[in-house]
């Protein structure tokens, strides 16, 4: 049994974070899946290097540049395929456990990150386009997009919330989802099959907190020590307080009643867990949060570090005091978390949508040497 297996048997699920349409044909895809890899995400910097980086798009391209001068229709049509090839390879895994894995995820554009109804619009569109049962729509935790999130779910679409950083953020995020299975449930709708996680974001935190405590370090040289051993700390207590938060919300008579009509909790899913910071070891935000109804999305290295040397137990409820004493420590060196977790949301709003750009520019490109070949 491997890793993967082994994570698997511990109540956690390793989906891929990474698409491209080589790996899809060549059956790289599947022989992960093989290995145990439960699902699949993309998001618009997943894209972005998959499309510019690839001469796989060529003809897919050349076919929607005929029909249409719009870059992101364009792209659309190349991201939709892929999705729906990545969703046929997952689709044994969907079949086999009842909806609980096997999906794959793909994003709305992240320039409706502040728009409800138009964030609302697109997830229904794309739901549609994709017309597969193990789609998950990635919708954005910004503040307009809970009551989005809450909509869908009524909708009966499978959501993936991503850019949760903060556990107030994280709060109303699973509060929408009930609330969104709650209205179903009144309209006499089906809930059982609905699947939703909700993306956490681990190692950005410890990006911006790690260069707050080196400004504070250098401020304070009598405190360097101090400072320098909360380094690296930060992203794994939030992460694990965010498990602690789960597992109360999941409990309790209000979810029980859910529960007996079928509904599935929505599972913590730990995003951005490649290790940025080349002193850290590679798998500082992945052996920590092991447990059960979690999944871990990650790059393939990240998958490949698990596979050779990752550790197989039940972590993420250990050392719970010790994550909230270090971010108590945080609060007294004068890290305030709440402008942390709010500037990541929103850079990481903006990269996305920066990556979208990006993409939408190789497209036109690529069409406008197209049509004067």
């Amino acid at each position: 049994m491997n890793r993967i297996q082994q994570l698997h048997q511990l109540g956690q699920s390793i989906w891929l974070d990474f698409i491209e349409r080589t790996m899809i044909q060549r059956g790289e895809l599947q022989a992960l899946v093989d290995k145990g890899v439960a699902g699949v995400t993309s998001n618009p910097t997943i894209f972005q290097q998959a499309i510019a980086k690839s001469d796989a798009y060529q003809d897919d391209l050349r076919r929607l540049a005929a029909t249409t001068d719009d870059a992101k229709t364009i792209f659309e049509g190349l991201a939709i395929a892929d999705i729906q090839a990545a969703a046929d390879v997952m689709r044994p895994v969907y079949d086999a456990n009842q909806g609980h894995d096997g999906f794959v995820s793909l994003e709305v554009a992240p320039d409706l990150a502040y728009d409800t109804a138009a964030t609302i619009a697109e997830a229904r569109r794309l739901h549609a386009a994709v017309a597969r049962p193990n789609l998950m729509v990635k919708v954005p935790a910004t503040q307009a997009g809970i009551p989005a999130i809450r909509q869908l779910i009524a909708d009966g679409i499978n959501i993936n919330v991503t850019l949760i950083f903060s556990l107030d953020r994280y709060a109303e995020v699973k509060e929408a989802f009930i609330q969104g299975l709650e209205t179903r449930l009144e309209a006499g709708l089906p809930i059982d099959r609905i699947a939703s996680v909700a993306s956490f974001f681990v190692s950005r935190v410890d990006v911006n907190i790690d260069g707050q405590l080196d400004k504070l370090a250098a401020q304070h040289p009598d405190r360097a020590a101090r400072y320098k051993a909360l380094q690296g700390k930060a992203a794994v207590a939030n992460a694990k307080l965010a498990y602690a938060q789960f597992e109360e919300k999941f409990a309790g008579a209000r979810w029980e009643a859910l529960a007996a009509a079928g509904a599935r909790v929505q599972r913590p899913l730990w995003a951005s867990t490649s290790t940025k910071n080349p002193n850290y070891p590679d798998l500082l935000y992945v052996d920590p949060l092991i447990g059960p109804h979690t999944v871990n999305t990650m790059p393939p290295q990240t998958l490949d570090a698990l596979q050779d040397h990752g550790v197989a137990a039940c972590t993420v409820t250990q050392e719970v005091a010790a994550a909230r004493q270090t971010l108590a420590a945080l609060a007294e060196a004068g890290i305030v978390m709440d402008e942390v977790t709010a500037a990541l949301e929103k850079e990481g709003v903006k990269k996305f949508a920066d990556s979208f750009v990006e993409l939408l520019d190789v497209i036109e490109e690529r069409r406008k040497a197209l049509a004067s070949a």
